[in-house]
């Protein structure tokens, strides 16, 4: 088999008997190069299969138009929208984007970025880990290159970060409960480490006080982390209650899922016994039964916010951007039978 060999700028010089100074402007269609030489030089290149070297072009340059990203969980169904979003708009604006999963661990999360300083990346998109504490560190990353929290962001971090409306969607989730007749409304949260689940519970309050409703710290639950599992563990704990409530607000779809099946298998019905809103329209909550009336995220706008931002900061390196800015994208509630019976 023969030999791999990466043909340089040198290999495609030597090939025609012209410097290397010379094919190099020839692939740039300089204008002191004849059209003639360009396309000899293109076709040449062709040829040897000769591929420009971003990474050197961009160390020249000191722009690589490359993009890193930094996410916790790179399977999580709203984080595949981020994504989609971001793609999309750096193909349109001629970045590459490089992504990579810290499995919400912050010593993975600090090797990561560390990895994309050292590959050179214009700028840096980056949720955060649930146990991120050390902000002195992610600001060094913020002197070195821009760099825009979103989706899992911190207030103590002085930078542009995009996030959505996350406490007037909590508000809107449970005035919905309330406005269908709910009156004793539990939540299932994350512990106060996530600042996603407090804004949404701060949501929750804001909504209760607003109708004058009392807050009952017995139907406020908490959990470090609240997949379907911990959703079914939490609707048992809400059952020993001896003053059931008769709605849950679950800050995330699966979460409402588990609560959801809990109560089936207690015999109660949804949405007539409890009603149940869950957070993020992802797919499961419209494949089970009833289907669960949901916030839904615009993941997709929050992607291509965020990327713009970045953007700008990397075209405009003389503005100061440690500032603290966030930005809101606004939700909107998907009504579904988990809380109201539609034909």
């Amino acid at each position: 088999m023969k030999k791999r060999q990466t043909v340089t700028l040198k290999h495609i010089a030597e090939a025609l008997n012209l410097s290397v100074s010379t094919v190099s402007r020839s692939l740039k269609n300089h204008k002191d190069i004849s059209q003639e030489t360009i396309n000899l030089v293109k076709a040449k290149a062709k040829e040897l299969n000769y591929f420009p070297n971003i990474f050197a072009q961009g160390f020249r340059n000191k722009r690589t138009h490359m993009i890193g990203v930094v996410v916790p969980n790179i399977t999580h169904y709203y984080t595949s929208t981020l994504l989609e979003g971001i793609l999309d708009e750096a193909e349109k604006k001629g970045y590459h984007v490089i992504i990579m999963g810290s499995k919400d661990s912050y010593k993975k999360q600090i090797e990561l970025l560390d990895t994309m300083i050292h590959l050179g990346v214009d700028g840096i998109l980056l949720s955060l880990t649930r146990d991120t504490q050390n902000i002195n560190q992610i600001i060094k990353y913020i002197e070195q290159v821009p760099l825009i929290l979103f989706d899992k962001v911190s207030r103590k971090v002085p930078c542009t970060q995009v996030i959505i409306d996350e406490e007037q969607a909590g508000f809107n989730a449970v005035k919905h409960l309330i406005e269908i007749g709910k009156k004793r409304i539990a939540i299932f949260k994350e512990t106060e480490d996530s600042f996603n689940s407090m804004r949404r519970y701060e949501g929750y309050l804001r909504a209760l006080k607003t109708y004058n409703l009392p807050v009952d710290e017995s139907i406020i639950l908490s959990s470090k982390n609240i997949p379907m599992e911990q959703g079914r563990i939490l609707a048992e704990t809400l059952l020993q209650n001896p003053n059931r409530p008769d709605a849950v607000f679950c800050i995330t779809d699966s979460c409402a899922v588990g609560a959801m099946q809990t109560f089936k298998k207690h015999h109660l019905k949804v949405p007539q016994d409890i009603a149940i809103v869950g957070f993020s329209n992802s797919l499961i909550s419209q494949v089970v039964e009833p289907q669960i009336t949901t916030i839904n995220q615009p993941g997709i706008k929050v992607g291509q916010t965020a990327i713009n931002y970045l953007i700008d900061e990397i075209d405009h390196p003389n503005v100061n951007f440690m500032d603290y800015k966030t930005v809101a994208i606004k939700t909107n509630l998907i009504v579904r039978n988990s809380t109201v019976l539609i034909p």
